[in-house]
């Protein structure tokens, strides 16, 4: 039984179950985390409004409207004529369905109708007040939908359905002014966790991502703030978001960027494969950015640019930086040059058609936890390489949330009349055998597999996860005695970059030895 002398008060935003890991509800805390970042003299303004455009618990625009009842106390002295000034002419919302639309209202208003007699505004003349639900449809092109990108074949459904066609993103700019019926009407501060992403139909329960839909969106209202909760993933590209990521990285108006590689410790109980993090875009002011990385009970702060001179992704944890630039200086190719793409031979993922024993003039086939024999006509493409020396390693690895990290599955040695299924990716080809044997060693190191980890977000590894890795010599005249235990040999590697003793001590917490495994 609850004991009636304590002093605990839960808050019931903190107990919601989630409606899906792609449409998370915000627990208090962040949200207030969230709101921290902007100018907190902005809630002493009278004249500042606010929007959260995919509004599902409404705590977001509950805890600006505590912060703005004690901010306007001076402003407006008179209690109610205070609260009703903040959610008539300050707070808005766009709910994702009509279930978070009352679910908003009612963290907002105290009550599901905004002119309930229970509201705790007495202004509004509509059940709505300011927080929206307005039921979309797609518009369907080609199978798709023109905005969102949605699967027609998933998403055209009954009308009992939810559509999941968010009308912030279906909307133009000058639409979305109008659904408030203000004339003149503006955002200051757009703040919200929009969904991230939509089923499209692909294999294997593929997904499209649309969050950055939601932050491209917002810059077009043009306000004066912008901070969202978004997955980490655009970090370093992918699946429609290359452009994203460009843009992001480029924009010198986000000014603090706030990185959990593990997503629990955000939304606890939900994994986001590659983290999640949320950032301030300040229209009015250029700079630097402030990067704060977060792990476990590691938390770093460093203020620098969010493209590092000469790479395209961004480096996540601030600790990497410095090894990074140590690394640049010695201006070697990247390692990413000797990955293959997808399909390395042009057999899919569930290619069967081979045979349990080898046969004359037979290749050796690497498939999905299989290996068997084909016939060399089979092969689509690279046929020279089968009569070569090659690493295999698995194209999907997932790393998991808890630190130290694998981050690569554990490579295998392709000898000749070899081949693989897309469920691998090869490294080579090499003529000579030792240079096979000592990329594997140089795979297995803790050096290398960190820099990998650098550009790998999610449980893909295809060839740009290896982009920040730098190639080595693995001949018999190396630098590096590719010879001794793979620890001697990060030993050796750390020596040649010049690594500190803290750097090193760094890439040791966060992956984990090989030869080990």
């Amino acid at each position: 039984m609850l004991n009636k002398n304590s002093k605990y008060n839960p808050d019931v935003l903190d107990a919601l179950a989630n409606l899906s890991n792609d449409e998370v509800f915000t627990p208090p805390k962040i949200a207030n985390q969230v709101l921290n970042l902007l100018p907190q003299e902005i809630f002493e303004d009278p004249n500042i409004t606010f929007l959260d455009p995919a509004s599902k618990s409404g705590v977001f625009l509950r805890e600006i409207a505590k912060r703005l009842i004690k901010g306007l106390e001076k402003e407006i002295p008179d209690l109610q004529e205070r609260l009703n000034h903040i959610f008539t002419k300050q707070l808005f919302g766009i709910a994702i369905t009509e279930l978070t639309a009352l679910l908003s209202r009612r963290s907002v208003y105290c009550t599901k109708e905004a002119n309930s007699k229970y509201s705790v505004c007495t202004a509004f003349k509509n059940e709505n007040g300011n927080i929206f639900f307005d039921r979309i449809e797609h518009t369907w092109e080609n199978g798709k939908c023109k905005y969102c990108g949605a699967s027609q074949e998933v998403y055209d459904r009954d009308d009992v359905l939810e559509t999941h066609a968010y009308a912030f993103i279906h909307k133009t700019p000058q639409e979305i002014l109008k659904l408030f019926g203000e004339k003149n009407m503006k955002f200051d501060v757009i703040i919200g966790n929009p969904p991230y992403q939509l089923n499209d139909g692909g294999a294997q329960a593929s997904a499209k991502p649309i969050y950055h839909l939601f932050v491209e969106q917002a810059k077009k209202l043009n306000p004066r703030f912008l901070t969202m909760i978004i997955p980490a993933r655009w970090f370093a590209g992918g699946k429609g978001l290359d452009n994203f990521r460009k843009e992001m990285l480029n924009d010198n108006r986000i000014r603090v960027l706030v990185d959990y590689p593990a997503s629990g410790e955000v939304f606890p109980g939900v994994e986001i494969k590659g983290g999640v993090c949320y950032f301030l875009w300040d229209r009015d002011n250029k700079g630097n950015c402030l990067v704060k990385s977060k792990y476990g009970k590691n938390e770093s702060v460093l203020e620098r640019n969010l493209l590092e001179k000469g790479y395209d992704s961004f480096i996540r944890f601030n600790e990497a930086v410095s090894i990074i630039r140590k690394i640049s200086t010695f201006k070697e190719k990247s390692f990413s040059e000797i990955v293959s793409s997808r399909k390395p031979f042009g057999l899919t993922t569930n290619f069967a058609d081979f045979k349990e024993k080898e046969f004359p003039n037979s290749l050796k086939i690497y498939a999905n936890k299989k290996t068997g024999f084909i016939s060399r006509d089979k092969i689509l493409q690279n046929k020279n390489w089968t009569n070569k020396y090659k690493v295999y390693i698995t194209k999907a690895y997932g790393a998991g949330e808890s630190y130290p990290h694998q981050i690569l599955n554990t490579p295998i040695f392709g000898e000749k009349n070899t081949c693989c299924t897309e469920t691998y990716i090869v490294i080579g080809p090499f003529e000579n055998k030792k240079e096979a044997e000592n990329v594997i060693s140089y795979i297995k190191t803790r050096f290398f597999r960190f820099l990998v980890m650098l550009n790998k977000p999610t449980q893909d590894a295809t060839s740009k996860v290896y982009k920040f890795a730098p190639m080595q010599n693995f001949s018999s005249n190396s630098d590096i005695d590719w010879s001794k235990p793979i620890p001697e040999i990060d030993k050796q590697l750390y020596k040649k970059y010049n690594l500190t003793k803290e750097e090193i001590d760094f890439i040791e917490s966060m992956i984990r030895p090989m030869d080990k495994i």
